[in-house]
């Protein structure tokens, strides 16, 4: 092909940055009025016809992680110990005072221990450190201050932060991105003196009004290079997570049960007293649950409370209950749920209502839940669960597992595993792992169990046994979607959510 010829092929991004081609991208960008995409596809048309040579190079760059934004609002965990410390000089390993996670309270002491900041004796942590060296500044805190920040750029006291910092969970991520160069062939180099004026009178559409005044007869149309690689058309689809619990939902009703569905907000009451969970547990606590500040709920039918107080207070069928004075505002405090099983409890409390009536029964839920939790590669604030009870009293341990492995096998898993576990409204109780062939690796996805007396007896006035379970929902969708970071599902990348094939089980 001719150099006339190859001008008449130059579409109009192409005319508009080939002038300046020997400046930078971003100067390209400037000069020639398009966006960083369009200088890019204008680039890659140029290279199909040998005007240019792209060089992609590879580049990384330290971000921070989503624990290092909040930690660099916040403080990071051993700077918050270390004020403690500066005003208390020693505390006892077990103080309940810091505000910690236990992951964050291992660190925070691994982190000082390290810098011989602080010493532990006879089970106290005792500062060691000056007073000046506590108001300084650490190394990892001035590198957080810095981010983001090219890898290749890093000296060595800030590569020795990154080496701190990056084995700690998400405090740091390495981003790496590509950068495109290019450079001018010989063909370039001649065209970038070229007359372009003529290739700008081509024309480059036909239009209905073209045809219909015949405006087109005696021009000339620019040459269409058919070579050239076009942009990607994604075709607009359900969002992934919607497909995959829709079809969860379609599994479930195929397997006969009916839907259970509930506000995200719920009462104490609900989401852990129905459910046996003493007033005075862990998980009741703001390190792993979010409350609704100044808001206070209603409880249900007296009858009920009273009886979920006694499986409290003295027990019931049996058992010796908790042996605590059980309290109401505890049970009024509004929180966002942190599981579904809010959902079975409620459903049961309407079964005893109705006599026991529709017996036997099949439900379940699937829905939003809320957790303080830390994150990491499968954790996060918020996850999709999906919730079944089955009320019979002919049910069984056996049914069960027969019900999750189904469920698991309908869902395309085939390698499932259960174990022995302990909740406080089941017995006997079960957690179950799926295989995540990714990380090559069991990911723990059920929980289950058969709700104990004092949870049914209250609710449905006598105890009958009920096939319980909650998998984490959003788990099964990281192994079949082949997601590494539980984060992923929530970030809403355009790039990758046209990437995601459409559910096809």
């Amino acid at each position: 092909m001719s150099k006339e010829e190859i001008i008449e092929t130059l579409s109009p991004i192409e005319r508009k940055i080939l002038p300046h081609l020997k400046e930078s991208l971003k100067n390209i960008e400037k000069k020639s009025g398009l966006d960083e995409t369009s200088v890019l596809r204008a680039l890659s048309y140029l290279e199909n016809k040998g005007i240019v040579k792209l060089k992609p190079e590879k580049t990384k760059t330290v971000i921070l992680g989503d624990n290092g934004v909040s930690y660099l609002k916040s403080g990071l965990p051993e700077r918050k110990l270390l004020t403690t410390l500066a005003e208390k000089h020693e505390i006892s390993l077990n103080d309940k005072t810091l505000k910690l996670s236990e992951n964050e309270f291992k660190a925070a002491l691994g982190a000082l221990k390290k810098k011989a900041m602080i010493e532990l004796k006879d089970g106290k942590i005792v500062l060691t450190a000056s007073m000046q060296e506590v108001s300084k500044k650490t190394l990892e805190e001035t590198f957080l201050e810095l981010l983001p920040i090219k890898f290749s750029s890093l000296e060595p006291e800030q590569l020795y932060a990154l080496e701190s910092l990056k084995n700690r969970k998400d405090i740091v991520v390495i981003e790496e991105k590509q950068e495109v160069k290019f450079e001018l062939t010989e063909l370039g180099k001649e065209l970038l003196t070229s007359d372009l004026s003529k290739a700008e009178k081509l024309i480059e559409n036909l239009t209905p009004e073209m045809i219909l005044n015949e405006s087109w007869k005696g021009k000339k149309f620019r040459r269409y290079d058919i070579k050239s690689n076009v942009p990607a058309i994604s075709g607009g689809k359900r969002h992934f997570v919607n497909q995959a619990t829709d079809y969860a939902r379609n599994v479930w009703l195929e397997m006969g049960f009916k839907e259970m569905k509930g506000s995200l907000t719920q009462t104490g009451f609900w989401n852990f007293d129905a459910l046996f969970t003493a007033q005075d547990h862990p998980v009741r606590e703001i390190h792993d649950t979010f409350f609704i500040k100044d808001v206070k709920g209603n409880l249900p039918d007296k009858k009920i409370v009273e009886a979920v107080k006694k499986s409290h207070e003295v027990g019931v069928s049996g058992s010796k209950g908790w042996k605590y004075s059980w309290k109401e505002d505890e049970a009024k405090k509004v929180i966002l749920r942190t599981h579904t099983t809010a959902l079975s409890v409620n459903t049961l409390a309407k079964l005893g209502q109705d006599k026991l009536k529709q017996l036997p029964a099949k439900y379940f839920a699937i829905g939003k839940c809320f957790r303080n939790d830390t994150l990491d590669w499968n954790h996060g604030f918020e996850f999709n669960q999906t919730e079944g009870i089955v009320v019979d009293e002919n049910a069984n341990f056996r049914h069960l597992i027969g019900y999750l492995k189904e469920f698991a096998k309908k869902m395309g898993y085939e390698k499932v595993r259960f174990r022995p576990h302990y909740f406080p409204y089941t017995e006997p109780s079960l957690e179950g792992d799926v295989w995540n062939e990714e990380r090559k690796c069991w990911m723990e996805v059920f929980a289950a169990g058969i709700f104990r007396p004092e949870v049914t007896e209250p609710l449905l006035g006598k105890p009958i046994p009920i096939l319980a379970w909650g998998p984490g929902f959003d788990r099964m969708m990281m192994t079949i979607y082949k997601i590494q970071y539980f984060r992923e599902i929530y970030q809403n990348d355009l790039t990758k959510l046209r990437e995601i094939k459409f559910w096809n089980k």
